[in-house]
């Protein structure tokens, strides 16, 4: 006998642009799903990323490491450029190094090479050859990047960071490539000194300590309230803008890297894309509130400021 080896019958429409149907089955022509091109799907947000340029506080408490900490904080990813070795705790400055100027350029230019940066918060910096390397740094990035210069001087601790011959060097290089500038109380009156702008007396004005600051550059100067009578902040453009933004002293609170959270939260912001009396505001209100919930137990002098709220997790 003959076997004779025949096909099924052809299901309708299985070759219509859908898969064959079991047998047995109904054939059920399916809808033609409409392509979607890359273009037309929706972008995911990209992740913010903030610079922060300055000194390693090997206590923790301030310099890079504050500065990494309020970026996290703010929900921008943190990038680094150390320019300064400290050694350093709670009570004092022991040692400063400074980080070689090739070197200085070699970490900004790394991370230029590879990452989006949004944002560069600039803080210790420590001496004239930092500073000279840190501005060649800064050509390496896009001119519209806005930079938030905290012009650390003197530490917590009464350590003086900067030396004098360096404040020159400071106000002809960093302070008019700045978006913003961070000084407190002491730190503006001695940048403002060298504007020539008056004596002395003239710069205990509030209005007349912002114009001197603006008129060394920077689009906006702000002299933070920490170290000044009233805790308010004021802050003034060269369009003219004011702002004044006051808050509660915390006297029994943690102040050790305050200035560098709060700069670096103002720098975190405008990588976020805030505008600059928005970005402020934030800068303000989490300093502030990073210096109430200061972790006090920490060391023997001021403790550091808790911007990540671990005093919430002990």
């Amino acid at each position: 006998m003959t076997m004779v080896r025949t096909s099924p019958p052809e299901l309708p429409g299985a070759h219509d642009g859908c898969d064959p149907c079991p047998a047995g089955r109904g054939h059920a022509v399916l809808p033609r799903i409409a392509s979607v091109t890359s273009a037309e799907m929706p972008s995911p947000r990209r992740t913010p990323v903030a610079l922060t340029i300055a000194g390693s506080d090997s206590g923790g408490g301030a310099g890079i490491q504050a500065d990494l900490k309020a970026f996290a904080a703010a929900g921008v990813h943190g990038a680094s450029a150390i320019a300064a070795l400290t050694a350093q705790n709670t009570v004092g400055v022991t040692r400063i190094e400074a980080v070689s100027p090739a070197m200085i350029v070699a970490q900004v230019a790394a991370i230029a090479d590879d990452l989006t940066i949004g944002a560069v918060k600039i803080g210790m910096l420590g001496s004239t050859d930092t500073i000279n390397a840190v501005a060649e740094a800064l050509a390496l990035l896009p001119a519209d990047v806005p930079v938030v210069h905290d012009p650390v001087m003197i530490s917590e601790s009464g350590a003086r960071l900067l030396p004098e011959d360096a404040l020159q060097a400071l106000v002809e290089q960093i302070v008019p490539r700045a978006t913003v500038i961070t000084p407190n109380l002491s730190e503006a009156r001695a940048l403002a000194a060298n504007t020539g702008a008056g004596v002395e007396a003239e710069l205990d004005d509030d209005d007349a300590l912002l114009q001197a600051l603006l008129a060394l550059g920077p689009a906006w100067a702000m002299v933070t309230g920490g170290h000044r009578d009233e805790a308010v902040d004021l802050l003034a453009s060269v369009t003219g803008e004011r702002h004044r933004f006051a808050g509660p002293r915390h006297p029994s609170g943690a102040a050790h890297g305050s200035g560098c959270t709060h700069s670096s939260t103002l720098a975190a912001h405008l990588a976020r894309g805030a505008s600059v009396p928005v970005a402020a505001a934030a800068a303000r209100e989490a300093a502030s509130s990073a210096v109430l919930h200061g972790l006090r137990d920490v060391g023997a002098g001021a403790g550091p400021v808790d911007v990540l709220r671990i005093h919430e997790r002990r």
